[in-house]
């Protein structure tokens, strides 16, 4: 926290006034300071800056206070009231320290009161009261509006108080009157005290009231600050761009500022002021809060009061609504970093940050892996996360080592537990840094990724995490997955996370539905192409279609190996000139060797573990990784097989001839009937021909033979006979061959 001095202490309260404060606020403000430890003479002195201030009550109330602020009251309050004033300390050069407490955001403060130059304001040398009040009326209402004024007024403790005033006419009717009466605007009005001068609501009235319910317009709301210098209001109000309809002289010591509201209904009416106040606030511009309804008088132009004059000081200043104006003042707080000079980065340009996954990606940074559904994408993920933490390579690819976090959104415990125990036993991996791998268990209770970032960043810090993944993003999505803008806001989250961890964030989704081979890689995923294009890596991972033949080869590999496994282990290196390189591929002669050579019992645990592998190979699956990257170039595609729970790479290079289906599934099944059609008429082609070949002892056949033999009728063998290249000779009745006419 700032270190405060009693030194310095004077400082930070002169940015808070207390005769802006409420009596709770001025007691909390005593409490606070002493539970600091200052003493009561500092809350005296500074509380005589307000007219309510009596001699000798700060003593009395200090004393009653018992050295506890509360839970609600402490010293922070002093300081976020002084931040709220204006108060700018001079930045610490001490590091902040992990319990240190941070006050006074910079959020929406757009004036430095410390830099602020006053801005005079000059009473009009032709003083019109008709001119005056009736460009006020012309600014702020429509012809047939309703416009409350008030002249007459009552005492109170020798103050002047409005009345209810007149509420009847119309602005039309008010600037028409205003425009006959010679001058005498008395007439018009009434007859006013030039004591109190003379008041007019700023939002038009119904004509049956002057209460909140009876205005029919929330257009404006009134700004005023009797508390600072006139001048200073004056540049405060302009170095805002309040969006001012017209800026009175109160003909005392304030500005009244009809700010542009426009709001719907009354309820919006009291969010935007709210807001206004509070940028009012934050600037320095201390406001009257009790100018807060829409019903509320304001002074009116044209009257004199106490010898001075209320006049317009300016009208439509600042932006041109409210809108505008609150999008310019959360644009002028956007914390976006400065332009800067390439010339004078270009001989000292930055460190790039170190690559995580060589060739891939780097830290600090953002991948997707995107693929569609059981591609082991989650243990692919795993695998990762084994392979930061133990610093071995992934899918053949370098990894930096470090601690890394796995959220998980979709496993229950139990199961994410036991797939990285299962991860690290198929990969053959000591567990020698499970504890650089923490997992945050969320199933069940995940949140919109707007919500889960801010929570993730806070338990994350000081974990000194290289990377955290994220598995899958389709628990955490915010808005439809459809929708660019709502996407880009959800993969903003990522870069949130990225910049305040410093680490990177990896993260998984589904492919879309359909054919994908024939689409570019960064196409496949789901939903917005802002998925694809938001990361600086998109690996994608698409299935590859395998033939029976090519399982059982991968098959039979396996055998092999697991028979050269135990001849070396009981035959040592006296077996191998009995095989030849052949033999060694041939899983028939492989299995007969190890049977006549080896023990009974070996042999049998042998064949066990051929039919294990024989039952795992039927669950292999293989794909193609494609790469999509924005600091790397682009890598060669790299085929993997999924042998469930890892992911290896093809080693024999026997999937790399094999090209990717880019054919829809009607195409496909369009395809299957087809090729099924063409086999069934293959078959019946050698069964035809077997029956002209045999049914007649050799000689050509008739159609009533070939009937017979095939057990079909006439009509279809004379189908056949036309199909399959044949016809009958007319002459002969016989069945002969197209090349046998003559």
């Amino acid at each position: 926290m700032i270190n405060i001095t009693n030194e310095n202490i004077s400082e930070v309260l002169s940015f808070i006034n207390p005769a802006n404060l409420s009596y709770q606020e001025w007691i909390n403000v005593g409490m606070a300071l002493k539970d600091e430890g200052f003493s009561c003479d500092i809350w005296d002195k500074w509380s005589q800056n307000d007219n309510r201030y009596h001699p000798g009550e700060c003593e009395r109330k200090w004393k009653t206070f018992n050295g506890a602020a509360g839970a609600n009251v402490t010293f922070a309050t002093v300081m976020q009231m002084a931040f709220d004033g204006g108060f700018r300390p001079e930045k610490d050069s001490r590091e902040l320290d992990w319990d240190d407490e941070i006050v006074g955001k910079d959020d929406y403060v757009i004036v430095d009161r410390n830099w602020l130059e006053s801005e005079e304001i000059h009473p009009p040398k032709d003083f019109d009261p008709v001119k005056e009040l009736t460009t006020y009326i012309e600014t702020l209402f429509d012809s047939t509006e309703t416009v409350g004024f008030v002249t007459e007024t009552w005492e109170k403790d020798g103050r002047y108080m409005p009345t209810k005033g007149i509420y009847s006419k119309t602005a039309g009717e008010l600037i028409q009157e205003l425009n006959k009466c010679g001058g005498d605007i008395g007439a018009i009005i009434g007859d006013y005290n030039r004591e109190a001068g003379a008041w007019i609501r700023f939002n038009p009235l119904d004509g049956k009231g002057i209460k909140n319910d009876n205005v029919t317009d929330f257009r404006y709301a009134l700004v005023e600050s009797d508390v600072m210098e006139i001048d200073k209001q004056n540049a405060i109000i302009r170095e805002l761009e309040l969006p001012v309809a017209i800026l009175v002289h109160s003909g005392g010591k304030s500005l009244h500022a009809i700010v542009k509201i426009e709001a719907a209904d009354y309820t919006e009416y009291r969010k935007r002021v709210e807001f206004l106040y509070m940028i009012c606030k934050k600037n320095g511009l201390e406001i009257d809060s009790q100018n807060r309804n829409p019903s509320r008088l304001s002074r009116m132009p044209g009257i004199e009061r106490k010898g001075q004059k209320q006049f317009i000081v300016d009208a439509n200043i600042g932006k041109g609504s409210f809108n505008e104006w609150k999008e310019w003042i959360e644009g002028m707080n956007d914390d976006l970093p400065d332009t800067e000079s390439l010339s004078e980065q270009w001989d000292n340009l930055p460190p790039l940050a170190p690559p995580l996954i060589d060739g891939v990606l780097r830290q600090g940074h953002k991948m997707l892996i995107a693929g569609p559904s059981k591609a082991g994408k989650s243990y692919a993920l795993i695998e990762l996360c084994v392979s930061i933490a133990e610093g071995a390579p992934w899918l053949g690819f370098s990894c930096a080592k470090g601690k890394v976090l796995y959220v998980n959104l979709e496993l229950d415990r139990a199961s994410c537990l036991h797939r990285f125990k299962d991860v690290y036993t198929a990969l053959k991996i000591p567990p020698k840094n499970l504890s650089s791998i923490d997992i945050w268990n969320l199933r069940g209770r995940s949140v919109p990724m707007d919500s889960l970032a801010p929570k993730l960043i806070r338990r994350a810090l000081k974990k000194n995490y290289i990377a955290i993944i994220i598995d899958p993003i389709y628990k955490v999505i915010t808005g439809d997955e459809n929708s660019a803008d709502q996407m880009a806001h959800f993969c903003n989250q990522f870069d949130k996370v990225c910049t305040e961890l410093g680490c990177a964030v990896i993260y998984c989704h589904h492919h879309s539905k359909g054919a994908q081979g024939g689409k570019k890689s960064m196409d496949r995923a789901s939903g917005s192409g802002v998925f694809a294009r938001d990361p600086d890596a998109l690996l994608d991972l698409i299935e590859l279609e395998i033939t029976d033949a090519l399982k059982t080869q991968q098959e039979d590999n396996a055998a092999c190996d697991i028979c050269i496994k135990y001849l070396n282990r009981f035959k040592g290196n006296t077996w191998h000139d009995d095989l030849s390189r052949d033999d060694l591929c041939n899983i028939k002669t492989i299995k007969e060797y190890c049977k006549e050579n080896l023990p009974q019992q070996t042999y049998a645990n042998i064949i066990k573990e051929i039919d294990e592998i024989s039952k795992k190979a039927q669950s292999l699956t293989a794909w193609r990784v494609e790469g999509t990257l924005r600091e790397f170039p682009k890598f060669q595609p790299l085929n993997l097989w999924f042998d469930y729970p890892v992911h290896r790479n093809d080693e024999s290079g026997v999937l790399s001839d094999i090209e990717m289906d880019d054919k829809p599934a009607w195409q496909k099944a369009i395809n299957k009937h087809k090729d099924s059609a063409q086999k069934k008429s293959e078959k019946n082609k050698i069964k035809f021909e077997n029956a002209y070949n045999t049914c007649n002892y050799g000689d050509e056949p008739t159609v009533k033979d070939l009937s017979i033999a095939l057990d079909m009728n006439e009509r279809t063998v004379r189908d056949w006979i036309k199909k399959y290249g044949y016809f009958v000779d007319k002459t002969t009745g016989k069945v002969l061959k197209n090349d046998e006419c003559g």
